[in-house]
């Protein structure tokens, strides 16, 4: 399993269309202009990572590998899967050691009740419960399958009814390409709800990466011609993902963000999607989220509040891996970085 050029591994993403975005050739290449290296690796075309070294002092790296197509053959079940594995591992393990990296972070592309932990490579190749995510592990899915009234149907009536407001109060959506304008209304947004935001050139780059491709749009909910929220939305074969979202504090009572979230899963079936994933939620369960969604304001819990109107499924994400090549410096990362 060699290390591949970024155009053979577009060809075998391509070959694999309902690879995650995360693996995306495009993704690679935004993170690579912002501190991250990435690595391909790809075996047999069968099995096939993405790798992003995140530069370190003294030269030592942390790696991470974010929703591998690898996925979903995470048990050894068979000879041949297992020789498939051996391989794999070993040359991931050779890629991280040529990169310094202290260890390697796997987030596996698979929902928790669909892999139990016996399933997991951990004996078998050295890999450990990671008490860390870098990507929000609990989400809510919306299934796009269906036409667009039987989709409604399955929304809150409040979110359906908001939707038809802010059409019957004047809002419009509408593709855009203002990225300095979207970067604006981030960074309201941001210090509205406490939480980071990129700066202007990220997310150029990432509209400049996945827009000519068609898997990327940005949406913007107007009134009157001005703007009031956006949205960046992405889409690999049957699954999408609402990515970045924002809005300004100007007509929030003709509901914009409501229309634009729907256009943009209009956006994603006529694309060909099946599923839309809200991208982030407390990680609580169901019945946690559901008793104090109305009382809690930290954290996801406002977007938690708007994204349960639109009727989907809360998802929790198998949980991260590590694998260590340097304890002692993995040991103090997990005492200084997450207090664990």
């Amino acid at each position: 399993m060699p290390e591949v050029s970024l155009a053979d591994w577009n060809q075998f993403i391509s070959d694999h269309s309902n690879a995650h975005l995360l693996q995306m050739g495009e993704w690679g290449e935004l993170k690579n202009n912002f501190g991250w290296k990435p690595v391909r690796l790809l075996l047999n075309n069968e099995v096939g990572c993405q790798i992003l070294f995140r530069r370190l002092p003294l030269g030592l790296t942390l790696g991470y590998m974010p929703k591998p197509v690898f996925s979903g053959q995470w048990s050894v079940n068979s000879e041949q899967l297992s020789v498939i594995s051996d391989q794999f591992w070993k040359e991931v393990d050779s890629v991280c050691k040529k990169n310094r990296a202290v260890f390697l972070k796997i987030e596996p592309d698979a929902w928790e009740d669909s892999m139990t932990e016996n399933q997991l490579p951990i004996t078998n190749y050295q890999l450990r419960i990671s008490p860390h995510n870098i990507q929000p592990p609990r989400t809510i899915t919306i299934e796009i399958k269906d036409n667009e009234e039987q989709i409604l149907a399955r929304m809150k009536p409040k979110c359906r009814y908001n939707i038809r407001l802010a059409e019957k109060k004047g809002i419009t959506v509408r593709a855009w390409d203002d990225i300095p304008a979207f970067h604006e209304m981030m960074t309201v947004t941001g210090g509205r709800d406490k939480f980071g935001v990129h700066s202007k050139e990220y997310y150029q780059r990432a509209y400049e990466l996945f827009h000519p491709k068609g898997t990327c749009e940005l949406l913007v909910a107007e009134f009157e011609g001005k703007p009031l929220a956006s949205l960046m939305v992405f889409a690999n074969g049957k699954r999408a993902w609402y990515v970045y979202g924002a809005s300004n504090d100007q007509e929030r009572n003709r509901m914009p963000t409501y229309l634009l979230q729907w256009e943009a899963i209009r956006w994603a079936k006529a694309r060909g999607c099946d599923e839309y994933d809200l991208w982030g939620v407390p990680d609580e369960n169901e019945e946690a989220l559901e008793a104090q969604f109305e009382s809690r304001h930290d954290g996801l819990w406002g977007v938690y509040r708007f994204k349960r109107g639109f009727g989907g499924q809360i998802k929790r994400a198998s949980q991260a891996l590590d694998k260590v090549y340097n304890p002692l410096l993995y040991w103090l990362y997990t005492r200084l970085v997450i207090g664990k």
